[in-house]
């Protein structure tokens, strides 16, 4: 099998699965974070603020989401993991700077996860796995949208770099902002980011202290984060307040 099918192929395969990578590196990490706890014990609860940084990173990532989701058509941009969906080509907004956003955001999302155990290799090895796993997913996906939008796709892919965005490109979007498409497809994501951290404060209090409980500050932040998330996803059962049509 030619290098450019066999890359293909495990693009293609990688993309339907390519949620596991996140769990995949959650376990490696609350492994390493126990470890690093109990190789190098903290005197003391590190400070709420200590991971501030980490999570403004994850937060960066999620804005990066939120302005691809909030300016894209249905039918593009999305979580499905059967099978490559592209109903349009995006060329606009963000997607004039970078061919590959969600990827962009979901990496600096993941990268602040990573960072979380304070061991620069696992982070190190985190980018190398995130590289590796994604070159090929990127690589099918681009396969499928130059057979599916022939030229037109080669002379955008020609002057849009794949990863690291080029902002002297950018041309505003064609469609208007979109706050319930956002709300919709990126509260969950919000919460899991959320979720994880506090998870992994929780776990540091009790190498620390052998006490579970959460510091107020994080509590505050969990708690108004859960319950944004469960509003949202019960208006987006219940009723038609968050749909937009073709978004």
């Amino acid at each position: 099998m030619a290098l450019i099918e066999e890359m293909t192929q495990q693009g293609n395969f990688l993309f339907k699965y390519r949620g596991q990578l996140p769990l995949i590196l959650v376990a490696c990490g609350l492994l390493l974070f126990v470890v690093e706890h109990n190789s190098n014990p903290p005197a003391a609860i590190l400070p709420f603020t200590h991971w501030l940084p980490y999570l403004t990173i994850g937060l960066l990532g999620l804005f990066i989401r939120i302005i691809v989701v909030g300016f894209t058509p249905a039918g593009t941009s999305g979580r499905n993991t059967a099978q490559q969906v592209a109903n349009s080509l995006n060329t606009k907004g963000i997607y004039s700077v970078v061919r590959h956003p969600l990827y962009v955001g979901n990496f600096f999302m993941w990268l602040s996860v990573a960072m979380l155990p304070g061991n620069y290799w696992f982070v190190l090895c985190f980018i190398l796995a995130y590289w590796l796993y994604y070159e090929r997913i990127m690589f099918a996906e681009e396969a499928f949208l130059r057979q599916k939008y022939g030229q037109a796709y080669t002379d955008w892919s020609a002057q849009t770099p794949a990863f690291i965005p080029n902002f002297t490109k950018w041309e505003p979007a064609k469609l208007n902002f979109s706050l319930k498409n956002v709300l919709k497809r990126e509260i969950t994501g919000l919460w899991i980011l959320i979720l994880l951290f506090v998870f992994f404060r929780i776990l540091h209090i009790y190498l620390v202290e052998n006490k579970f409980y959460l510091d107020p500050n994080w509590l505050i932040i969990f708690a108004s984060t859960t319950l944004a998330f469960a509003v949202i996803k019960l208006l987006q059962k219940t009723t038609n307040l968050l749909h937009t049509s073709g978004r």
